[in-house]
């Protein structure tokens, strides 16, 4: 748990991390699968444990003096350990090396714990096992975080005992009233053995981000809202929340605040209610939409106002900006992107495993099924074919080596993915597929896997032969098929490759700035967009 705390509030754009206390480098090695590019370097005063740290990051010391030079995005400061003698004279050894835009993390051993006080009525003051020497207050760390410059953002306690902490101020509760001391109060300051704070050197300017949620289907909602809100939630003085569109989070009146509507639907005077309702209390609206609308049915309705009832748009092609632009003049393109590096998985033996997960592609497949089942019968049993949700697909592979599974969530369609050495992705040439991003390309290539595609869309990203293989026809796939099979090293090879590339150059650790840039930009435009809106849609003023 705590270290899953840690991990999603280390920014995900930093470039340069310090963990002071990096026991045996978990934290960071989990932290480069999500930023690769990031240089993470440790300190840690048990020889043993840096030992293996130094396997992990990028440089490791053992002891408690560092040999580190700033600045740093993020300095992450774990005094929870009893190995650290003094934890408030390290932090201001070490606070220095932080950037001005820098982020601290210091997970200190809390003064305040309720066994402490515990000890101290019965009489008995030796620490516990791995406590701190010098645990810290909430007000004390508050007062040092001051002296050394920071201003705190956030804390959270860890290592919570609910019921022994909630009966301990219970018995307590007489005391505390008379010493004027709220319950309450007290028990939420003194439930937490630790407490992860999170400071910055200057103030960030808050912003909210809130999202509606399309109901999960094949991991749409995962990448495009899930995945970015998290990763945005990272950065400095950014406020997530997920809203199902009728409660809304309590933000004060003037903040700023972006509400991001994943696929919506809003036709009609109805669906003008929610945009009328975000529009009154002051958000700015963006539409997230990653599909060529002229080929969805419902959204040709002359009254369906997706587009146009909303300040912005943003979307993950330049071919689907250019097109959704004709309704909204404000597009911003965020590709599709990896939120964390896999562990490979695959390429464990010489059966190798195609897998086939995705949605809307049953006129896409028919015309390669032959070839796929001619290459399945002459190699026999070192084909294995995995399908997810196309159950027409598996039914027409004449192989028994094969496997279904249902479509499941975004953990189960990865697994299967990463399982598997050879990726199936055929899209036929039509204005709909065109406007497809290459996702699937760049899931299989952080998975090790080829990816075996058409050129529409994934021509644009592989080179053909190096980081995946593009087929242009049913012979062509049989062949190029037949030579991945036959040579599986060399797949492997190209599997390597690919992760490689999308490890340099589609990580969501790339885009945080970016997008918190076009929020931040919209929101300072917003009255010059709130006019532009009410002049392309003069409904939403307009009471229900």
């Amino acid at each position: 748990m705590t270290d899953r705390d840690l991990l999603e509030r280390i920014p995900l754009s930093a470039r340069r991390v310090l963990h002071i206390g990096c026991d045996d480098g978990a934290l960071g090695a989990a932290y480069k699968q999500r930023n690769p590019r990031a240089q993470v370097l440790g300190m840690e005063a048990d020889p043993a444990l840096a030992r293996l740290a130094a396997r992990r990051l990028d440089f490791v010391t053992s002891g408690t003096d560092s040999s580190h030079p700033g600045p740093f995005d993020c300095l992450i400061y774990d005094a929870s350990p009893a190995r650290w003698h003094d934890p408030e004279a390290m932090l201001r050894r070490h606070a220095a090396s932080l950037a001005p835009h820098g982020t601290l993390l210091a997970r200190i051993a809390n003064g305040d714990y309720w066994r402490i006080a515990a000890r101290l009525l019965h009489g008995t003051l030796e620490p516990l096992d791995d406590e701190a020497a010098h645990p810290l207050s909430h007000a004390g760390m508050q007062r040092l975080l001051a002296q050394l410059g920071f201003v705190p953002f956030d804390s959270i306690g860890q290592e919570i005992d609910a019921p022994a902490a909630s009966r301990f101020a219970t018995a307590l509760a007489p005391s505390l009233a008379a010493l004027g001391i709220e319950q309450t109060a007290y028990l939420r300051r003194a439930a937490p053995r630790r407490v992860l704070w999170r400071a910055h050197r200057t103030p960030p300017v808050p912003l909210h981000v809130v999202a509606t949620l399309l109901v999960p289907v094949g991991g749409v909602s995962d990448v495009r809202v899930l995945e970015p809100l998290r990763a945005l939630a990272s950065e400095p003085g950014v406020i997530t929340h997920l809203s199902n569109g009728e409660d809304l989070p309590a933000i004060d009146p003037g903040a700023a605040k972006i509400f991001i509507l994943h696929r919506p639907a809003l036709l009609g005077a109805a669906g003008l209610r929610l945009p009328r309702r975000l529009l009154a209390q002051g958000y700015v609206m963006v539409t997230e939409f990653d599909d060529h609308p002229d080929h969805i049915p419902v959204l040709q309705h002359p009254e369906m106002h997706n587009f146009r009832a909303v300040h912005a748009v943003q979307t993950t092609t330049e071919a689907l900006a250019a097109v959704l632009r004709a309704q909204n003049p404000e597009v911003a393109v965020f590709a599709n992107a990896i939120r964390a590096l896999p562990e490979p998985r695959n390429f464990k033996g010489e059966r190798l495993t195609l897998f086939f997960g995705a949605i809307n592609r049953e006129a896409d497949w028919p015309p390669m099924i032959g070839a796929l089942n001619a290459e399945a019968a002459r190699v026999g049993a070192r084909l294995h074919i995995s399908v997810m949700h196309d159950r027409g697909f598996f039914d027409a592979l004449e192989t028994p080596h094969k496997s279904f599974a249902p479509m499941g969530d975004y953990a189960a369609y990865m697994a299967l993915l990463g399982a598997a050495e050879i990726a199936f992705m055929p899209l036929a040439d039509t204005p709909f597929n065109r406007c497809k991003s290459d996702l699937k390309f760049i899931e299989a290539a952080a998975c090790r896997a080829v990816a075996l595609a058409s050129p529409v869309v994934y021509g644009q990203s592989i080179e053909d032969g190096r980081t995946g293989v593009i087929f242009a026809d049913a012979a062509d796939l049989s062949q190029k098929l037949g030579a991945l099979l036959d040579d599986p090293a060399r797949a492997r090879v190209i599997g390597t490759a690919a992760r490689r590339w999308v490890a340099e150059r589609r990580m969501l650790a790339d885009q945080p700035p970016a997008r918190l840039a076009w929020y931040r930009d919209l929101w300072s435009r917003r009255a010059m967009l709130d006019a532009a809106l009410l002049a392309r849609m003069p409904a939403l003023t307009m009471p229900d």
